[in-house]
This record gives structure tokens, sequence and C-alpha cells, in this order.
């Protein structure tokens, strides 16, 4: 299908022409005509993402607003939901949670920001994936309290500037964004243009995620790729940082049958939740915290080049299948492939050898700590 095809059947974010304008590759995604790449290409935009500072347009994810009485109503209509404590969320501050369902799975994983001003006492904001947000939305309709209701956000664009580089460039036009630390967030202005700043992304490096006006986006968008440290990055480079980081992808490395804890990300999960419960499939869940899961998900490390791409079996070496690959492919900041996936988890031990098959090869690989490259983020 050729790019100008992919753009006229699907939706397109705020930043559509600037991205054709830019040479972007664009492909079909969530929905979404979207840039894998620039013609740069992908290896050269993750190394300046890693190095610099590179942005990425991510305003095909879902963003909305929970809209209750005051703050505790609002945050435990959330915690009906999530296994996260939104309630002792401070002002200003972010957290990354997961929406559950009855049986423990992970309907969608997103973020919430508590708002820093009290005149937005009782509001949430919520964003999430592209692909997941019409259910995501279904399900909080569906289950919110009459004094709590969501508003879907229809007018807004979301750009993420992530790299070492990244807030200094972002700071140059908002000079707040330098005054942020690590998952909190604050209302400023970009060139006397309102925004809502977060400190945090999908990298593993430091950088903001910016909520900004659809009308405003391309505009802010310019001013940012006028300065040199700063160039577009497409949703190619976008999957290699993040797997390099470790991070999990819904719909791959999460779904509806996966728990936080198999998914290792049970620090979703604060202690006042872990002991009071009351969340969605927290039978299964604080059970599996207790006495371990049947499988769990890992960090692999192959020998060789060639990567292994998500569906691949994972076997003991010679021997029976034990997991499956979720998300795989080369790191370019190791110059090697990695890969993440489940296993049993008897074969979760970081040195664990076992063999990823490939076109029907066996290539041999090891379990490692996550992640592949050390996170980077403001503390």
């Amino acid at each position: 299908m050729a790019d100008a095809d992919v753009s006229a059947e699907l939706m397109q974010t705020p930043l559509h022409d600037l991205h054709v304008e830019l040479g972007a590759r664009m492909v079909p995604f969530a929905g979404y005509a979207m840039p894998v790449q620039y013609p740069a290409g992908i290896l050269a935009e993750h190394l300046h993402t890693r190095g610099k500072a590179g942005l990425f347009d991510v305003s095909h994810m879902g963003q909305a607003w929970l809209v209750g009485p005051d703050h505790e109503t609002t945050a435990r209509a959330l915690e009906a939901f999530v296994p996260s404590n939104v309630v002792e969320l401070g002002r200003g501050r972010q957290r990354y949670t997961v929406l559950l369902n009855a049986e423990g799975g992970i309907v969608d994983d997103l973020m919430v920001t508590r708002p820093v001003a009290e005149d937005d006492d009782g509001r949430l904001f919520l964003v999430v994936n592209a692909s997941r947000k019409d259910v995501d939305y279904a399900l909080l309709r569906a289950g919110l309290p009459d004094a709590v209701r969501l508003e879907v956000i229809e007018d807004r664009a979301l750009i993420a500037v992530q790299g070492p580089k990244a807030v200094a460039a972002v700071a140059a036009h908002a000079p707040d964004a330098a005054r942020l630390a690590f998952m909190t967030a604050a209302p400023m202005e970009f060139d006397g243009i309102a925004c809502h700043v977060s400190r945090s992304g999908y990298t593993g490096e430091d950088g903001v995620e910016m909520s900004v006006p659809a009308g405003a986006a391309e505009a802010i968008v310019r001013a940012l790729l006028a300065d040199e440290r700063v160039r577009p990055v497409g949703l190619g480079a976008r999957d290699s940082l993040r797997l390099e980081a470790g991070l999990c992808l819904y719909g791959h490395d999460l779904d509806e049958t996966t728990s936080p804890v198999e998914a290792d990300i049970a620090f979703v999960l604060q202690k006042r939740r872990r002991v009071e419960g009351g969340f969605p499939g927290s039978g299964r869940i604080l059970g599996e915290l207790a006495g371990g899961t049947g499988r769990k998900r890992v960090g692999l490390r192959l020998d060789g080049r060639a990567p292994a791409r998500e569906g691949a079996e994972i076997r003991l070496p010679g021997g029976p299948i034990v997991g499956v690959v979720t998300s795989g492919g080369f790191a370019p900041s190791l110059g090697a492939p990695v890969a993440m996936g489940y296993v049993a988890a008897g074969h979760a031990v970081p040195g664990t050898e076992l063999a990823l098959v490939v076109r029907g090869k066996e290539l041999p690989a090891t379990v490692v700590a996550m992640p592949f490259v050390p996170h980077r983020y403001h503390r």
C-alpha cells in the first residue's frame, strides 16, 4: 500500500502534514497514519535519541479527564479499576498503572496524573494506549459512580521529547520544564502557548511529554526541530528504544490474560493496595505475590547477530518449549539482538541458558536482568 493510500484511509494526527513534509514513511498503526521512520533511518534516529534528543508524535494516544467533586472521590473511583494507590498520589505527581479485568488480566497500561493546582482538585489526567482507548473508555464509563465522569479530550496533541538534551531543548521555550522532577507534571507556557508537561517517557531516557492544543502542535514542533539537538523520530526507533529499556508494549508483552506479577511490573501495587486488596483480580494477583506464578517476563540476550521476533519459541537447548518471545529485535545501543518473553518460572533466573527458535534453527540465548540499557531518568 502506498503512503498516500495509507494516509487517506486512516485517522491523522494534527502533525500529519508535517510528517509528510519531513519525508516520513507513513504506516498504519492503531487506526492512524503514523511515521515509522524519516529519511535518516531507524538506526540514526535511535542513536540520536540516546545521544541528544528525539521528538515523537504520540498524538494517537488517548487523553482524558476523570472528574469528580474532590480528589478522594475521583481517586477511589479509579482505584476500582487499577491496583495502584491513587488516593495518596500527591499534587503534580504522575503514576504508571494498569486497568485490570475481573481475572486480574491487564486491559491496558496507562499514566495517571494528579494536577498540581488546588482548583483542579477532583480531576485526574489519563493517557492511555491508542489501540485500547475505546475499550478503556467503555470500561470506565460502565463502572464509574454517578459522582465521577469521564471527559475524553479530542482537541489536543501529544508530543514526546526524549534524550539527554531533551529537557534543555524544551526549556529554551518553556523554562519551567527544567524544574520538573521525574514523574511530575505541571501546566506551563511554551512560547506563550498553554501546555501540560510531564517529565516522563517511553525510551528509558530523561525527557518530557507535552499535551498541547491541536492547532498549536505544528508551531511547537517546528520550534523544537529548529534546535540542532532535536530530530524527528518515528515508531521504528520508538520500539527499539523501549525494548532496550525493558518497557512493555500492550498487545505484545501485556494482554488481558497477563497479570502484573507475571509481567514483572508488580511495582504498580503500592503497599496500601497490597494490604487492603479490593481491586479487580486481587485474589489472583495477591496470591501470585505471595506464592509465585507459573510464568514470568524475562529479558534475553542472544548470541550472534540474528534477532528473534515476536512469536519465536523459547526452548531448553535441544529440549522442550518453555516459553515464547513477545518482543525482539536488534538493540542499536548494544550492537546485539535482544528479546523479551514469557518463560516457565523455573527458567526465569538470570544466567539461565535457553534457545530461541528462528526459522527452525535454535539460537543460543541467556536470561539477563532488564533494562538492557540503563535508564537515565532525572531523579
